[in-house]
């Protein structure tokens, strides 16, 4: 079977997700954020392009880094509030019946058991299309809501998340296969005898177990993670089976591919079962001309403000007070995270925090394709063909409009390429994930 592309839909339970003046466009659904119907609707749409799966991004805090505060964040929402994804999710489930569905929870913050049974839940009413986004999390703040302090140290973290993992894996193994036996003549519910004890104790995490939620249809949810540090990357090689990333251009892709690749086989798991899927933002017209004016209207409604308490939140650095004409190249801040911060000030000569604020406001860094359905088709193969990449997380510009004009454009090109399913396989988010491979 020749090699097909992946592609997972990218959602926030907010008014926006990348792009914080979206929502002020007369096609945006960012007022009805607050309504499942939205997050539904999207969901059916995904399926309707035989997307592998969506997934809902979260924090945990109200970002209030930029000064302080969380005025800036609110006063103009962009990625700001959200809802809770498991029960959005578990209400998509009800309206879609192949589109796999993930959700971001903390290692730092949930306990094993917790996160156990929680996406045990999921798989069970999806029928076997429950995925995780396991994140370690990265703000004090985060912590804060907690009872914390501060976040442990990064490489502690990782080593915290590993045990949550095992202790996870080991209750959802808790139920054999075939545990429950459903005999109304003799009485029999299930047979205890394939219902074990876990008895997990690592260094930082303990549980008794079993789970009391019945082996689901996948055992286990498909693990999504974000992390290109060598740390994280040492956690995806062991674990993760979507990888969520971003990279500036094709050689840094194809470096990032072949390092992670080569990882997880030294793991000990297959490559074809890791799926790199780097995120672009999209804006679709029928000439590239259209394409461009649309996406002058909708970057129209950016704010550099917001942008520039957005990168404060990002890379934990109080940006309030520095002026917003200030050139880039005289910003002097040692702290916060350099790595994010360095992608920002790549580029940078001759422009200043106001510009940073405004490129943030557009797409977060996020490539921002912008063209007709065939020219995003081109771009597409071109990445997956080279090796950089296994398909894309796909986060439009416009919701829910981008992704109608996606499906609608986009997939039949890629369909005609033969690079992508015209029909789904299997059953659940991991048959879809391993199909095509």
């Amino acid at each position: 079977m020749a090699r097909e592309m992946h592609l997972v839909g990218y959602c926030c339970a907010s008014p926006t997700w990348h792009h914080n003046g979206s929502w002020r466009h007369f096609e945006s659904d960012g007022a009805d954020a607050l309504k499942p119907e939205r997050y539904e609707t999207i969901g059916r749409i995904l399926e309707q392009g035989k997307f592998d799966g969506m997934f809902l991004v979260d924090v945990l805090m109200l970002n209030s880094s930029h000064g302080g505060s969380f005025v800036p964040n609110l006063r103009e929402p962009g990625q700001t509030w959200l809802l809770d994804p498991m029960q959005l999710l578990a209400a998509i489930a009800r309206v879609t019946t192949h589109l796999g569905l993930a959700a971001t929870m903390s290692t730092s913050f949930y306990h094993s058991f917790h996160i156990a049974r929680a996406f045990s839940t999921l798989d069970h009413i999806s029928g076997g299309r429950a995925g995780w986004n396991c994140v370690t999390s990265t703000s004090d703040l985060e912590a804060q809501n907690f009872g914390m302090d501060r976040l442990m140290d990064k490489n502690v973290r990782y080593d915290f998340a590993d045990e949550v993992l095992e202790a996870c894996h080991a209750l959802w193994r808790s139920w054999e296969p075939g545990a429950l036996i459903l005999d109304r003549e003799k009485g029999v519910y299930a047979d205890p005898s394939k219902v074990h004890y876990v008895n997990y104790q690592g260094k930082y995490v303990k549980t008794r177990g079993p789970l009391n939620t019945p082996r689901s249809p996948q055992e286990s949810p498909v693990i999504m993670q974000a992390g290109s540090s060598e740390r994280g990357r040492q956690f995806a090689a062991r674990w993760a089976e979507v990888i969520f990333t971003l990279h500036a251009d094709k050689k840094n892709m194809q470096d990032f591919y072949s390092d992670i690749k080569a990882r997880v086989e030294a793991a000990g798991r297959s490559p074809h079962h890791c799926a790199i899927l780097p995120a672009v933002d999209i804006v679709i017209g029928e000439t590239e001309a259209i394409a461009r004016e649309k996406a002058d209207y909708l970057n129209s409604f950016v704010s550099a403000e917001l942008g520039v308490a957005e990168i404060s939140n990002a890379v934990n650095i109080d940006l309030s007070g520095h002026p917003l004409d200030k050139p880039l190249g005289e910003l002097e801040v040692t702290q916060g995270a350099r790595g994010m911060l360095d992608i920002i000030l790549q580029g940078s000569e001759g422009k200043t925090l106001r510009d940073a604020g405004y490129a943030w406001g557009v797409s977060q860094m996020t490539p921002q394709l912008i063209g007709t359905p065939k020219m995003i088709a081109d771009y597409m193969q071109e990445y997956f063909e080279a090796n950089a990449c296994d398909g894309f997380i796909v986060c439009p510009s416009l919701s829910p409009s981008a992704y109608t004009q996606f499906v609608t454009g986009v997939v039949p090109e890629l369909q005609r390429r033969g690079i992508y399913r015209k029909d789904y396989t299997g059953r659940t988010f991991r048959d879809h994930l391993r199909s095509g491979t």
